[in-house]
């Protein structure tokens, strides 16, 4: 009997409740405002064990297409499809097997491995807004982040590694949180411009274990400069 893997499950069911919630909506599309945003991002790793530690941050970039839409008062319920590129250094103070598709690698004590991650995600949230004073309306949002790996490569420089392939060690399929907040300017009838800075995190390990490694919790974190456009 295959083992039961409650985290797998959970984040296969959020991803399929907020895709659902994507396409049932899309028949009021014309009582959405848009939106287009860039944003620069800073990204780490949260860990779980001494062994295993975060060895600096890293940048990164994403860029997502909003939807929102007025719920009452100043609260809108937001969707949209997100894209970010980011990546960590990790550092295991004991040696270590990682496995690549074709072999598997001692990595020596001490050494980093930096992981090369990008996402696809589909955001799902509930924002609040002031009421617009002077062209300028504030908002914050919270909200889930079901995601998917579409590419996962990792460099090792003690071993010669740059840019390979590591399906192997890190998961596809994870969640997360954000939390964001700023401002927009209102620019010509519906249009306004975005500033903004946001947190986000994810909720699963992103890397997998094995027996021959320690268990740990490596959680990627990530800073976002939110600039954008909504119309």
């Amino acid at each position: 009997m295959l083992p039961f893997n409650r985290s797998a499950i959970t984040m296969k069911a959020i991803m399929v409740v907020a895709f659902a919630a994507s396409i049932s909506t899309a028949s009021f599309a014309q009582d959405y405002r848009y939106g287009l945003y860039l944003s620069p991002m800073i990204s780490w790793f949260g860990t779980d064990v001494e062994n295993v530690s975060n060895k600096g941050a890293r940048a990164g970039f994403g860029a997502s297409i909003t939807a929102e839409r007025h719920l009452t008062d100043n609260w809108y319920f937001t969707s949209g499809v997100g894209f970010s590129a980011v990546s960590g250094r990790l550092v295991n103070s004991s040696p270590s097997f990682f496995r690549f598709p074709d072999h598997t690698s001692t990595i020596p004590g001490g050494e980093p491995v930096v992981y090369r991650l990008q996402y696809l995600s589909i955001p799902v949230g509930a924002k609040i807004k002031t009421t617009e004073t002077g062209y300028l309306v504030y908002f914050a949002e919270f909200g889930l982040d079901p995601k998917v790996a579409i590419s996962r490569r990792v460099d090792i420089p003690s071993i010669n590694v740059e840019g390979k392939r590591a399906s192997g060690e890190i998961k596809s399929l994870n969640a997360g949180f954000h939390l964001m907040g700023g401002a927009e300017y209102s620019i010509d009838g519906n249009a306004s411009l975005v500033l903004g800075i946001g947190f986000e995190s994810n909720v699963f390990d992103t890397t997998r274990d094995y027996e021959t490694n320690e268990s740990d919790r490596s959680t990627q974190k990530m800073i976002r400069f939110i600039f954008g456009i909504n119309f």
